[in-house]
């Protein structure tokens, strides 16, 4: 780690630097982060409605509902982690043991039959309920990860744009494992997955092989985080100095933060608006572009992984450059107005027929999804400091709680008007003949609410007073107050 000072009007600001080798190797974990918790929304329709024939509108229903249990098991999550002490820190041993656990039981979330496609359960598929008894065993134990990875984000750097440094190498390397993600269901088209006697795959069997690689590389990563990286705060701060933080104070200080409200209504807005994009994009993609080809708009789902990926890549340095220059709000503002172009985009590039123009619409809204997210990681750190100053305490584990319940919720409420959306416009049945009303709502949905959420994001960044002045001024108060970190 190296350090530079450079002037300032209130005093001295030490420009404090972490190792790139640290930086990748905290980036490691959004891996557990997108496979964990990303990768099942995203293929859940395809594998429990299209392929096991489950109503959209059920998949929809438990894919909200598991949202809705998992943004309840945070905020206790992060009143746990900021509470705890051992020798190894508040937020390290969760991320070992919880890390090593999930990639173990990835598996389980598709470790269901066939033949239960057909059987039934108070009026509902047997799958339906599967679903969601599998993911409340599941969601506790990634909490119980992701919460104290998030807020370890916030910890490992006092400094204003090494806050955004360390956002873009996280950024960066989940497009790399989002693509894991798009090439999920490419994998299942494979030869060895071929079911004897017709041109169609065994897409579950698929998921199934495809989800245990995955899961042994995620508790491979939690190990490495674990022994790489570091509780910079802990030592001095919250084993000398900080008492037991109640309940209370986890839940409604933090939400009554007035920077953070701001900031939890950008994330939703985003997320919310967006959320529905995987499942509706896929749709267009196979009963659209091509033409309810389902084994060709899977490999198209791949290309467009790799296209948002590469934006994404391409994304999170220049819009950190763009952050050194004109500040994070105003970076935040730009990287939305690229969304809108990205998202009404989709309409003409959605096309049957030049096929491959979806993945510059794809790479545009990776480029959109990285920036934003670094962004709003990097901020958020600065909102912490803020109420440090205010209220004496670090609560990075009550934020980061409180934060992913707002985004999950609206991730949750996305899946449900997703799979109500499809279902309204008369579901697989109308799509697979190709109705050409039910191909356009779905059209206008991908392209129109997208659109609304980012005008949403730029009215509400726009009432975060955290510039770069200021922040700074907060970070020279802190210091003079318990010391430097």
């Amino acid at each position: 780690m190296s350090q530079e000072t450079t002037a300032n009007n209130a005093g001295q600001i030490v420009r404090d630097r972490i190792p790139v080798l640290t930086k990748m190797a905290y980036g490691l974990g959004t891996a557990l982060d997108m496979w964990g918790l990303w990768l099942y929304p995203s293929v859940g329709f395809a594998v429990f409605s299209i392929y096991l024939g489950v109503d959209a509108k059920w998949v929809g229903l438990a894919m909200t509902l598991i949202r809705l249990y998992d943004a309840f098991s945070d905020p206790w999550m992060g009143w746990i982690s900021d509470n705890v002490r051992t020798r190894f820190g508040r937020r390290r041993p969760f991320i070992l043991i919880a890390g090593i656990l999930c990639g173990l039981g990835l598996p389980i979330l598709f470790c269901v039959s066939h033949s239960w496609a057909d059987k039934s359960f108070l009026g509902v598929s047997a799958i339906f309920w599967f679903m969601i008894f599998s993911n409340m065993i599941y969601i506790p134990i990634f909490s119980a990860f992701t919460v104290p990875f998030n807020s370890l984000a916030n910890e490992l750097t006092p400094d204003y744009e090494e806050r955004t440094s360390i956002m873009t190498y996280r950024s960066a390397m989940q497009k790399v494992f989002e693509v894991a993600s798009f090439y999920a269901l490419r994998f299942t088209n494979l030869a060895c997955f071929l079911i004897p006697g017709t041109d169609k795959h065994n897409v579950l069997r698929g998921m199934q092989v495809y989800s245990c690689i995955l899961g042994v590389v995620m508790a491979v990563f939690a190990i490495i985080i674990f022994l790489r990286v570091k509780e910079r705060y802990y030592e001095k701060l919250v084993v000398k100095g900080q008492e037991h933080i109640s309940l209370k104070s986890a839940l409604y200080e933090t939400l009554t933060c007035r920077p953070f409200l701001f900031m939890l209504l950008v994330g939703a807005s985003f997320n919310l608006g967006t959320s529905m994009l995987g499942t509706l994009g896929y749709y267009a993609t196979v009963y659209y572009v091509c033409a309810g080809n389902q084994g060709l708009g899977n490999d198209w789902n791949f290309w467009m992984g790799l296209a948002f990926m590469i934006g994404g890549l391409v994304g999170a340095p220049i819009l950190n450059r763009v952050a050194y220059y004109l500040g994070k709000r105003n970076a935040l503002i730009v990287t939305a107005g690229i969304g809108i172009i990205a998202y009404a985009g989709s309409w003409y590039l959605y096309t049957p027929h030049i096929q491959w123009l979806q993945t510059i619409a794809s790479g545009l809204m990776g480029l959109t999804a990285s920036g934003l997210w670094m962004l709003y990681g990097s901020i958020c750190a600065d909102v912490i400091d803020y109420d440090e100053l205010h209220t004496g305490k670090r609560r990075e584990g009550s934020f980061t709680s409180c934060g992913t319940y707002i985004l999950k919720l609206g991730n949750a409420l996305g899946g449900l008007l997703a799979g109500y959306v499809i279902s309204s416009v008369g579901g697989n049945a109308a799509l697979q003949a190709g109705a050409p009303e039910t191909i356009l709502r779905i059209r206008i949905m991908l392209a129109a609410v997208p659109i609304v959420g980012m005008l949403l994001v730029i009215a509400f960044i726009l009432q975060v007073p955290l510039t770069k002045k200021i922040c700074e001024e907060i970070r020279l108060k802190l210091e003079a107050r318990r010391g430097k970190v």
